[in-house]
C-alpha cells in the first residue's frame, strides 16, 4: 500500500529520515555480525564464526571466477561488505513495516531507488578509480577507444546503463516483494477468516522472499567484481 515518506528539509535539500534510519540499523546489524563472529577465532570455528568463514569464502569463489586473485584480492572485503550489507538490508522489511500517521518507517532500505542507485553509483565510481590506480590515466583511457576510436560515446553509453541496471534491478525486487507482501496482508487479512487465510500465502511469500533477497544480494556483488575485473584486469 502507498504510504508518505517522512521527509525533512534541511538547506534546501529533502532527507528521508526512514532511509537514514534503515541504512542505520543495517549497517549496526552487519557490523555487529562481523564483531561477533570475529571476537573468540578458533581454529576449528563454530557457530557464527563459521557462517562468516563460509561468507568469506563464498565471495573468494565470486572474486576467482572473474579474475585473478592477484587482482581480485585487494576487493575481497567490498565484496563480503557488500554481500551482507544488502542481505541484511533486503530481509528487514520482510518481517513487518511500521506506518506512524500514514508514514512508512520501518522498510528495506533496498526498497527505495535512491539507496539502490547510491549503492550501484559507488561501485562503477570504484571501478573508475581503481581501474585508473591500477593501469594509470594513460592506459586506463585507451580502453574507451578500443577495437575503435567510435566507440568511446557506445562506450559512455554503457556506463550509465550499468548503473541503472545494477540499482533498479535490486530495488525492483525487493519493492516488489514488499508490495506484495502488503496487498496480502490488506486484502486478506480482514476478520478472523481473513486472517487465517492470510497466513499460508503470506509464510510462503516471505519465504520465497528470503531467497530472492539472498540471490540478489549475490547478484549485486557478483555483477560488482564483473565490473572491477572489466576496469583492472589487463585481459579484458
Amino acid at each position: 500500500m502507498h504510504h508518505e515518506a517522512p521527509i525533512v528539509d534541511i538547506l534546501g535539500l529533502n532527507f528521508n529520515l526512514a532511509n537514514i534510519l534503515m541504512i542505520t540499523i543495517a549497517s549496526a546489524v552487519v557490523f555487529i555480525i562481523a564483531v561477533l563472529s570475529t571476537r573468540t577465532l578458533a581454529m576449528k570455528p563454530t557457530g557464527l564464526q563459521n557462517f562468516f568463514e563460509w561468507v568469506m569464502d563464498f565471495v573468494k569463489n565470486i572474486i576467482n571466477s572473474t579474475m585473478d586473485w592477484k587482482d581480485g584480492g585487494r576487493f575481497h572485503v567490498l565484496g563480503i561488505t557488500l554481500m551482507m550489507y544488502i542481505f541484511v538490508s533486503n530481509m528487514l522489511g520482510l518481517p513487518f513495516s511500521i506506518v506512524i500517521n500514514d508514514q512508512l518507517w520501518w522498510k528495506s532500505p533496498t526498497a527505495d531507488p535512491v539507496v539502490t542507485l547510491t549503492l550501484a553509483t559507488l561501485v562503477v565510481a570504484l571501478s573508475h578509480y581503481y581501474g585508473v590506480k591500477l593501469k594509470g590515466m594513460g592506459e586506463y583511457g585507451k580502453e574507451f577507444f578500443k577495437p575503435f576510436w567510435f566507440m568511446f560515446p557506445i562506450k559512455i553509453i554503457e556506463e550509465f546503463a550499468n548503473t541503472l541496471t545494477l540499482g533498479l534491478r535490486l530495488y525492483g525486487n525487493i519493492y516488489a516483494g514488499e508490495i506484495l507482501l502488503a496487498l496480502l496482508a490488506g486484502g486478506l487479512a480482514t476478520g478472523v477468516g481473513g486472517h487465517l487465510a492470510a497466513i499460508v500465502p503470506m509464510l510462503a511469500w516471505q519465504g520465497f522472499s528470503i531467497f530472492v533477497g539472498a540471490i540478489q544480494a549475490f547478484i549485486f556483488t557478483m555483477l560488482t567484481m564483473v565490473y572491477l575485473a572489466h576496469k583492472v584486469s589487463h585481459d579484458h
